[in-house]
């Protein structure tokens, strides 16, 4: 990197936001010997939701050189998933699963988990700025990123191509209007962490929990545990549903846990940690996701809904291919983005599309809650919780809209 004046800064690869994203790309471009700068609005830790990962991640951290800080961090470890459903259950085990890979994860607190892996970056040589504000870009060849640090002093950085990983920040669609219309219905999430103290053998703690209220399909709850007996809880249903005064939240979502058997007996009145948050219209899309000089990265492009623990994964995922494909644009190579980069990753994005609009149908659920599932159908399905929705050998991968239709039609034969 170098310094051209005291306002204009030349750089390879500027990247927005300094989230997993952001920090997995800035890596995988060390590596590759490209020069990065990682511009990031807050300081971190900061608190994230989205704190359980899928095992698919883990072969982009090993790859950025991440895993041995991940697996030294001491957070929860995970295997797979728990569903309730009023008195039935069904476990999945990612490491029994249709495609090769890891099979376990991690379940983590997202201030440190995403501090450490930005960190990781950094001591590969990406530099780091936090508290730094990008205003505006110009597209182009060699894009131009307009900046703000704290002190509201402007600068420039000049760049061969910029990535944008500002996640629901969105800065890119924001300042270039690329946002459209998202497919999923407007929903949204209360959520806290709770001091949980359950004994030990009362739940899979390996396992997130996600339960289905008994009386509405469409709303559902997450119990995550993380290290040290906290607990992530939250429930997500039609926004309208949660629409509550800030005041009244913790009541609100105490009164849900507590109609809820599973939850209820689990967490009970375990004191919240945290004050209720809210999150709302969380849903995103874009009509393209890269243009003249920057693509777009995980939840800056899309995101659908945190159901099955998708966004991180599909963050690591945009950004190891986002990288493959600018390496070979930098080493001179013509690059099509839309074959190589956008098309591809939207294949993965649809196939966890099509499971979650079938879980809020009730659809997905009549499969996962069939007693007499088929072990290899069970093993595919597995593998695309597990994250692994880019394996095309995989039929519920290949074709999942109408693999799961028809499975749900041998699910609820009479």
């Amino acid at each position: 990197m170098k310094t051209q004046s005291s306002t204009r800064i030349a750089v390879d690869v500027a990247i927005i936001g300094a989230g997993p994203s952001g920090a997995v790309a800035a890596a995988l471009l060390r590596r590759a010997g490209r020069s990065v700068l990682v511009l990031e609005r807050e300081h971190f830790p900061r608190f994230s939701i989205g704190e359980s990962l899928l095992p698919q991640s883990m072969a982009y951290l090993e790859e950025a050189g991440m895993l041995q800080g991940v697996v030294e961090a001491g957070f929860q470890y995970k295997n797979g998933a728990h569903f309730v459903y009023r008195d039935q259950s069904s476990s999945f085990d990612f490491r029994d699963k249709h495609t090769a890979g890891w099979g376990t994860t991690y379940q983590v607190e997202r201030a440190v988990f995403d501090d450490l892996l930005i960190r990781c970056a950094a001591g590969q040589g990406a530099e780091v700025r936090f508290g730094h504000t990008v205003r505006a870009i110009h597209p182009g060849a060699r894009p131009l990123v307009d900046v703000v640090d704290e002190a509201d002093r402007p600068y420039q950085v000049e760049a061969r191509f910029v990535f944008d990983a500002s996640g629901f920040g969105r800065v890119l669609p924001r300042l270039l209007n690329l946002e459209a219309p998202s497919r999923m219905p407007t929903r949204a999430a209360l959520f806290t962490h709770v001091r949980d103290g359950i004994p030990a053998g009362a739940t899979d703690r390996n396992k997130i929990c996600v339960a289905t209220h008994p009386e509405r399909r469409d709303v559902w709850f997450w119990m995550i545990p993380l290290a040290g007996g906290r607990s992530s809880v939250g429930c997500v249903a039609d926004a309208a549903f949660l629409a509550v005064p800030e005041a009244e939240r913790e009541a609100r979502l105490r009164a849900l846990i507590q109609q809820e058997p599973t939850l209820s007996r689990l967490i009970g009145d375990a004191p919240f940690l945290m004050p209720v948050r809210h999150i709302g219209g969380y849903s995103a899309n874009v009509e393209r996701l890269h243009g003249p000089g920057y693509a777009l990265l995980g939840n800056a492009g899309e995101f659908l809904d945190p159901v099955f623990s998708s966004g991180v994964t599909i963050a690591l995922r945009s950004a190891h291919l986002a990288v493959q494909t600018l390496n070979r644009q930098l080493d001179g190579e013509q690059v099509d983005w839309t074959t190589a980069y956008d098309v591809p990753l939207r294949k993965g994005i649809d196939t966890f599309r099509a499971f979650v609009e079938r879980w809020y149908t009730g659809e997905l659920q009549d499969i996962i809650f069939y007693p007499d599932q088929t072990p290899s159908i069970r093993r595919m399905i597995s593998a695309v919780l597990a994250g692994y929705a880019w394996d095309e050998t995989n039929p519920y991968v290949a074709d999942p809209a109408r693999r799961l239709n028809a499975l749900h039609d041998v699910c609820t034969q009479k």
